[in-house]
């Protein structure tokens, strides 16, 4: 069997997920790297224990470098330039060549996409966003609170409305409850749409049973940070003293220059293997398992 190489790129749950299993799975004449830009793993899902001073951010990192105990390679450098036909990417100035590819280097966080909401609030999708508004909270006392999704699509659809049940017991928690009002602003028409009506249902008890009212179809245009005001499509406005965004999300800038990009703004893949649409004509045919899997 020809050796092959195995590209992953970003070092996110997905792709280490991926690397991890192709690992155990193929021969070891095969190769398996695994390319991020940061050295160090962020679990993201615990950012939201972070911003209510749950976690440390120590906690929740670990080096990307201990996949080599696994026996996965792993590059670090940003990916500058990304070629899917060829299957040819370029990392910190350096091409890297592949037999398969799989790109996993998640969404692109823009909140500039929103006048005036990168300096108005706290983004939790990041750790910088997560420990400033941890620290802000702290001091918190009274006001009102406002937590919100900048646009309908983004990864971890249960993410702002767990946020802002932490809130609501941190606040608990610090007998500052009764002097903090705590809304939820979103995007989209119901909580965590993609499960369903009834998943749908119970979020918007939840947030009803703390006390945390919820305003759904309120897509945000501008945040004024001096007034501390969101304005909305849709012709409302809403005031804050503490804000805790979700922003927008855009492929990042190889991907968006790919060729892969449909119009919709995303890659288009089959909904039940992910697989591009240059899949099939890029694969070889020679499989990787003796299965025939690939």
């Amino acid at each position: 069997m020809t050796p092959q190489t195995i590209l992953i790129l970003g070092g996110g749950v997905g792709g280490i997920v991926t690397a991890r299993e192709l690992r155990k799975r193929l021969p070891r004449e095969h190769r398996v790297v695994l390319v991020d830009r940061e050295r160090e793993h962020l679990f993201a899902p615990s950012l939201l224990w972070l911003m209510v001073g749950g976690r440390q951010a120590e906690s929740i990192q670990k080096p990307l470098k201990r996949l080599e105990r696994k026996g996965i390679e792993v590059r670090i450098g940003e990916v500058e330039q990304l070629d899917a036909e060829s299957r040819r990417v370029t990392v910190a100035g350096t091409a890297l060549d592949a037999d398969y590819m799989v790109i996993a280097l998640g969404a692109e966080l823009y909140p500039d996409a929103i006048p005036g909401l990168a300096t108005a609030g706290h983004n939790f999708y990041t750790l910088a966003g997560a420990e400033g508004f941890r620290d802000a909270l702290a001091r918190f006392r009274s006001g009102r609170i406002v937590v919100m999704t900048a646009a309908p699509a983004y990864k971890c659809p249960a993410a702002p409305y767990e946020a802002a049940m932490l809130v609501e017991a941190f606040c608990r928690k610090h007998g500052v409850r009764d002097a903090v009002q705590i809304d939820v602003y979103a995007a989209e028409p119901a909580p965590m749409g993609v499960a369903g009506p009834e998943v749908s249902g119970a979020v918007k008890q939840l947030l009803a049973a703390k006390g945390i009212p919820y305003h759904p179809e309120h897509q945000v245009t501008t945040v004024d940070a001096a007034a501390k005001r969101i304005t909305f499509a849709n012709g409302a406005t809403a005031e804050f003293d503490l804000l805790a965004y979700v922003p927008p999300h855009r492929p990042p800038r190889v991907v968006r220059e790919s060729g892969l990009v449909a119009e919709s703004g995303w890659v288009s893949v089959n909904r039940h293997t992910l697989e591009t649409r240059l899949t099939c004509r890029l694969s070889s045919d020679q499989p990787l398992l003796e299965n025939g899997a690939s």
